[in-house]
């Protein structure tokens, strides 16, 4: 009988420029310069990531929900928050 699934997303180092995730057994950097909203953030909500659907990362105690693939090709997403 095979196990349960296990995440294919997961925080693997966080630096004071940002954070480091495996996607889908990528890697991907999210700069607290594009996503200000993990900046003053805990450590134990960064980890907390969830992923309710394919494509879809959600952080419920920050309220941050955002796209794999705006991380992947920031330059589809020109727009950026000025907190």
């Amino acid at each position: 009988m095979p196990g349960s699934a296990t995440s294919a997303t997961e925080v693997t180092n966080i630096s004071q420029h940002g954070f480091w995730m495996l996607v889908d057994g990528a890697e991907v950097f999210l700069p607290f310069e594009a996503f200000p909203w993990f900046k003053q953030a805990t450590v134990e909500a960064i980890l907390r990531v969830e992923r309710p659907t394919p494509g879809h990362l959600h952080w419920p105690e920050l309220d941050v929900d955002l796209s794999v693939d705006s991380i992947e090709h920031p330059e589809r997403y020109p727009l950026q928050s000025k907190l």
